[in-house]
C-alpha cells in the first residue's frame, strides 16, 4: 500500500471524490489583519487588499512576516488564505490571531518529520497556503465557523489549542485526544479505537480493522502516528476508486 498517496488527504494535494472544492467567496470588509508570531514576537496589523485587489507592499510585508521561522526563508503567501482568516475572525467577533505555523521550507518540512512531527509531505504550508491559529476562548467557536464556510480544509487540534486552516480541497480532520484521532472524510468518519485500531464510520455502521480497506495499527500508537495511518487509508481508498 502506497503510504505516501494517503499523506496527502490531510496536505490537500490529493482529494476523495466525494470531498468538495474549495469555491472562492468574495473577500470579507474591511480586509484587515491583527497577527502575532509566536516564534519571533513579531506583530502585524494593517490592511492587506483594497478595491483593487492584494497590495503588493503590505503582502511582501506578510509574506516576510509569515516566513519559515526556522530557516528565515519567505515565499508568496496565498491571499485566499488570508481571506479565509479574516472572515473566520469576523464572523467569530475576534479582533486578532497568534500564527503558530505558516510557511515551511521542503527540508523544515522534512526535519518536522525526522523528529516525529509526521509533517505532510506535499503539505499545503511548503506553498503558502496554509495557517495555524490560536486565539482567545473563541477558538471552537473559529473552527465550527471555517468548517461551515467550507473554503478548504480545517484541522481542530484542540488538546494542543490551535486550529488549521488551509486553501487545498474542502475536507475536516480533528485530533480530538491524546488517545485517539478522528478524520472527516465526506460522509465518512474515521478513528481508532483503544486498541489502536483504525477504524471506518459509515452512517450507522463501522467497518472495523478486519476489512480489507483498513489499516490495523500494531497496537496503541502516537496521536502523530495515527495521523499518518488516516493519511494512509485515506490514500488507500482513494486508489481504489481509480
Amino acid at each position: 500500500m502506497d503510504r505516501r498517496l494517503l499523506l496527502s488527504l490531510i496536505a490537500g494535494t490529493v482529494a476523495l471524490p466525494q470531498i468538495v472544492r474549495a469555491v472562492p467567496l468574495p473577500p470579507p470588509q474591511p480586509h484587515r489583519l491583527n497577527l502575532l508570531n509566536a516564534h519571533t514576537g513579531e506583530k502585524f496589523s494593517g490592511i492587506y487588499r483594497d478595491d483593487n485587489g492584494p497590495i503588493p507592499r503590505v503582502m511582501d510585508e506578510l509574506s516576510v512576516f509569515l516566513r519559515d521561522f526556522h530557516s528565515g526563508e519567505k515565499i508568496g503567501i496565498d491571499v485566499g488564505v488570508l481571506d479565509f482568516l479574516s472572515g473566520v475572525l469576523q464572523t467569530v467577533g475576534e479582533n486578532k490571531a497568534t500564527i503558530l505555523s505558516a510557511y515551511r521550507t521542503p527540508e523544515t518540512n522534512a526535519m518536522l518529520a525526522k523528529k516525529g512531527f509526521k509533517a505532510a509531505e506535499n503539505s499545503q504550508h511548503l506553498y503558502g497556503r496554509a495557517l495555524d491559529i490560536h486565539m482567545s476562548d473563541k477558538l471552537a467557536e473559529a473552527m465550527k465557523t471555517a468548517r461551515a464556510m467550507q473554503r478548504g480544509g480545517v484541522g481542530w487540534y484542540p488538546h494542543s489549542n490551535f486550529m488549521h486552516i488551509d486553501t487545498g480541497p474542502v475536507r475536516n480532520w480533528d485530533l480530538d485526544h491524546k488517545e485517539r484521532g478522528t478524520l472527516l472524510v465526506g460522509n465518512h468518519k474515521v478513528h481508532f479505537d483503544k486498541k489502536g485500531n483504525l477504524l471506518v464510520a459509515k452512517g450507522k455502521s463501522t467497518v472495523d480493522a478486519k476489512s480489507p480497506a483498513v489499516l490495523r495499527g500494531e497496537g496503541p500508537l502516537s496521536v502523530r502516528d495515527r495521523l499518518v495511518r488516516l493519511r494512509s487509508l485515506a490514500r488507500a481508498q482513494y486508489a481504489a476508486r481509480h
